[in-house]
C-alpha cells in the first residue's frame, strides 16, 4: 500500500543513470525527523527523471518541501535511510524551505564516519568495507564555514583529460577533501578554468554510497548556500 514521506530535499545529485534523492522528514510545529532516501527496484536504485517528477513534468530541487509516494522500507545495510517509491504516482511540492531555518536540520558536527582512510586526491573520503560494519546511516548534513571548490584533471597523469570538482573543508577537526556530485555546482564550476575557488558559509550534504572497488567513498550531494537558486 502506498504510503507518503514528506521531506525538505537536501539532495538531487548524480548516480549512474538518474539521481539520488534525499532529505529529512518535515513536519509543521514537529520540526525535522528521520533521513528519508527514496530508491526504485533497479539494481542500482537510482531515480528516474519519470519517477521523481512533479505532475507538471520539473524536477524536485534543493529546498523544495515534497511529498513523495513510498511503498516501503528498503534498507541495505548502512544505507538505512531507503525507501522504496512508487513510479506510478507524482512526486507534490508542498512549499520551500528557508535557508536561515537550516541549524534546525543540521547533523551534529562529529565526525564524517570514520576517517582515517584517503584515496591519492582525496582526504578522509572513503570507508574499506571491512570497516562498515560498525557504520549505521549514510547521510549528514553539515555546516562550514568556508569551501574550497578544486576544478581539475585527477588522471591527467594516466591519459584521462576528464575534469571533475572537489569540494575541501574542515569539519569536526578533520580536513576533507571529497568529490562533488551536486550537479548544480558541477556546471557552474566546470564552466570555469582549472583553479580554486572560495565558497563562504554553507550547508553540505554528504552521502556515503554503496561499494566501489572495495571502499564505500563519502560525496558531496549537495551544497547549500544561502542565495542558492
Amino acid at each position: 500500500m502506498t504510503d507518503s514521506k514528506r521531506i525538505v530535499c537536501l539532495a538531487n545529485s548524480r548516480k549512474l543513470s538518474g539521481r539520488c534523492i534525499a532529505g529529512r522528514e518535515w513536519s509543521e510545529g514537529r520540526g525535522a525527523g528521520n533521513w528519508v532516501r527514496p530508491v526504485s527496484a533497479r539494481q542500482g536504485q537510482e531515480v528516474s527523471e519519470y519517477e521523481r517528477q512533479y505532475e507538471d513534468g520539473s524536477d524536485p530541487r534543493v529546498l523544495d518541501i515534497v511529498s513523495i509516494p513510498v511503498l516501503e522500507p528498503r534498507p541495505e545495510g548502512w544505507q538505512t535511510e531507503n525507501w522504496l517509491l512508487d513510479p506510478e504516482l507524482y512526486w507534490r511540492k508542498e512549499g520551500k524551505y528557508s535557508w536561515f531555518d537550516f541549524a534546525e536540520l543540521a547533523d551534529a558536527a562529529e565526525p564524517l564516519w570514520i576517517d582515517g582512510c584517503c584515496t591519492y586526491d582525496g582526504r578522509h573520503d572513503k570507508i574499506p568495507l571491512d570497516s562498515m560494519a560498525s557504520v549505521s546511516g549514510s547521510l549528514r548534513l553539515i555546516h562550514v564555514g568556508k569551501l574550497k571548490l578544486n576544478v581539475f584533471k585527477p588522471g591527467e597523469a594516466f591519459g584521462n583529460s576528464k575534469r571533475r570538482v572537489q569540494g575541501r573543508f574542515s569539519h569536526a577537526g578533520a580536513d576533507y577533501a571529497l568529490w562533488v556530485t551536486d550537479p548544480l555546482y558541477e556546471r557552474r564550476y566546470l564552466a570555469k578554468l582549472d583553479g580554486v575557488y572560495d565558497v563562504d558559509e554553507c550547508y553540505l550534504t554528504i552521502n556515503l554510497g554503496e561499494p566501489y572497488q572495495g571502499a564505500c567513498y563519502k560525496l558531496i550531494a549537495a551544497i547549500i548556500e544561502c542565495d542558492r537558486r
